[in-house]
């Protein structure tokens, strides 16, 4: 039967995996590369080859890194960014304002991608980076977004990612999701409470404009002894609100 969905390049799927070992391992050998694979040696060498050749990886010895050309197409990748240096300024002071790790998010492809980080005095360490992609269902940045989105978009994420369970505490049913994002909605922010990192609690609330919908979200992350609810209910959800707003009405009157 004909079908509207585009054939699929598995080798163009093997190199950005190759990319992403790398991506998370800093470097890496063939060998390496080819056991998280389970990919013939050959194979990796030959792709690793075409993107030396192309500037995307460099050779050290024998070890492969990611070249600095990624540098160049991350910085035309920020100018889609609505307001960037507003976003910027309001993490920043957002983190100074309360002492914790605060991110800048927005969904691409059914996933949030932190899109700025800054830390106060009192932040814990986290391994979030801008640019990493995470889920959706576990996050208080994707629960914020999710809560904005239509129910029909919110079941497409799902069915397209699977609801892993990366602590004890994760939702991993829809069912209860959508609960989850209806009293979102209801008290005007997300709540990641210890779903996605064991020990560390997170509020979170979209940023939307009137035309373009739900942009992005804010969020504040710290542990759970500093994070309590009568702090995220009393003191956090508005000073986030207030950042949030900031960002909105910048990106309204630009």
């Amino acid at each position: 039967m004909p079908t509207n969905t585009p054939r699929k390049i598995g080798a163009v799927h093997k190199t950005c995996r190759i990319l992403e070992i790398l991506q998370e391992r800093d470097e890496a050998g063939i060998t390496e590369i080819a056991e998280a694979m389970d990919f013939s040696k050959s194979a990796v060498h030959g792709h690793l080859a075409t993107l030396e050749d192309e500037g995307f990886v460099v050779k050290d010895g024998h070890q492969y890194h990611l070249s600095l050309r990624f540098l160049d197409i991350a910085e035309s990748v920020k100018g889609r960014v609505a307001k960037r240096e507003i976003v910027r300024e309001q993490v920043r002071m957002l983190a100074e304002q309360t002492g914790e790790v605060v991110h800048f998010g927005s969904e691409e492809n059914g996933r949030v991608v932190y899109l700025s980080k800054s830390k106060g005095d009192a932040a814990v360490e986290t391994a979030s980076q801008v640019g990493k992609r995470m889920p959706m269902h576990s996050t208080s940045l994707g629960k914020a977004i999710l809560a904005e989105l239509p129910q029909e978009t919110v079941e497409n994420i799902l069915e397209r990612h699977e609801m892993t369970e990366r602590t004890e505490a994760t939702i991993t049913e829809p069912d209860a999701l959508f609960d989850e994002l209806e009293t979102t909605r209801e008290r005007g922010y997300s709540i990641d409470d210890e779903e996605n990192l064991p020990g560390v609690r997170c509020i979170g609330m979209a940023v939307t404009d009137p035309d373009a919908g739900v942009f992005g979200a804010l969020s504040v992350s710290g542990p759970s002894q500093r994070m309590t609810d009568d702090r995220i209910e009393n003191k956090l959800s508005e000073m986030v609100a207030q950042a949030a707003n900031v960002i909105e009405v910048n990106s309204m009157y630009s």
